[in-house]
């Protein structure tokens, strides 16, 4: 289950982390393609970073409708749902499943990728992105819903066994420091400006950091699997 009603402040204030988004991006677009599943659309902010990507089709699913309403859908490619994965026709498969800072607001999130799973298409991926390290869990976690932060290893334990994985790493070494700094200050909700300035700089620092560090510290983790 999703902690609801979900107020989603924090959706508004991200959405300005362009760096951020199109950092991300670059790691996932590779296995973005065909029918596109978007689970926890929210405002629709990853939906347009995304859209121009070669996807014949896309379904965003949101389950609070107070968010749902303020998705604007970037084509007719695009479809919105408000509800969970379970509300979707079972005979319908996606290649690509997009958990993108979603996994963590899920209370059992392995039965969550189950259900993502049995709706893959043969040789379709599904795509975790997540926030890293229970030391770095704040107030501000909790303020947003957040059950858990990830490491590498727990993510890869909850992952589907029958699919394969295909990319396990760690993005924003940086960034890491911002939050063990909110972490040190208990600051509960981070404002426009900090947002600013990380994703001004920190998130360039940390493209060039991350593949030194061989993407082995970040305060994200990233994981793709792949069904056969």
């Amino acid at each position: 289950m999703i902690r609801l009603p979900y107020a989603g402040r924090e959706l508004t204030l991200f959405e300005k982390a362009r760096r951020w988004k199109l950092y991300w991006r670059g790691h996932i677009a590779p296995f973005v393609r065909g029918s596109v599943l978007e689970v926890g659309a929210g405002i629709g902010a990853n939906t347009r970073v995304l859209a121009d990507l070669p996807c014949r089709r896309w379904v965003c699913v949101e389950p609070d409708p107070a968010l749902a309403s303020q998705v604007v859908l970037p084509s007719r490619h695009h479809e919105l749902i408000v509800g969970t994965i379970a509300d979707l026709d079972a005979a319908r498969k996606f290649n690509a499943i997009l958990y993108i800072d979603v996994i963590e607001h899920i209370a059992d999130d392995r039965a969550e990728l189950e259900r993502a799973a049995a709706l893959l298409a043969p040789g379709g991926s599904i795509v975790v992105l997540a926030p890293a390290h229970a030391f770095l869990y704040t107030a501000f976690d909790r303020a947003v819903g957040h059950f858990r932060r990830y490491t590498a290893g727990a993510l890869r334990a909850i992952a589907p066994a029958e699919l394969r994985e295909r990319k396990l790493l760690y993005l924003d070494a940086c960034g890491t420091l911002a939050l063990i700094g909110n972490r040190v200050l208990r600051v509960a909700h981070p404002t426009e400006c900090q947002i600013l300035t990380w994703d001004r700089c920190m998130v360039p620092c940390s493209r060039l950091v991350d593949p030194l560090l061989r993407h082995k510290a970040g305060k994200s983790v990233l994981g793709v699997w792949a069904a056969a």
